[in-house]
């Protein structure tokens, strides 16, 4: 256990934040696997916008490692290209 005041307000604070970067991470699953179980065209177009915008989001957090944002980007784009 933690014996100073400041490492009790870390373990707090860094639950905290754990916590609130799960959701995003999964929000941001969600999101990326219903717009690839799309099949409509339009749909999907619609939807690309605000996943990229959700998947820069996690990068500029580091919740994902940058490369790994533009892999998730190219693959998703080819996607609905391929639509």
């Amino acid at each position: 256990m933690a014996n100073h005041k400041s490492a009790l307000k870390r373990i707090r604070s860094s639950e905290k934040k754990r916590l609130i970067n799960r959701l995003q991470h999964k929000t941001t699953r969600n999101a990326i696997k219903k717009l690839k179980e799309t099949s409509n065209k339009k749909e999907a177009k619609k939807m690309f916008p605000s996943v990229i915008s959700l998947i820069d989001k996690l990068a500029k957090k580091n919740i994902i490692h940058i490369n790994k944002a533009g892999n998730l980007k190219s693959k998703l784009s080819k996607y609905v290209g391929s639509l």
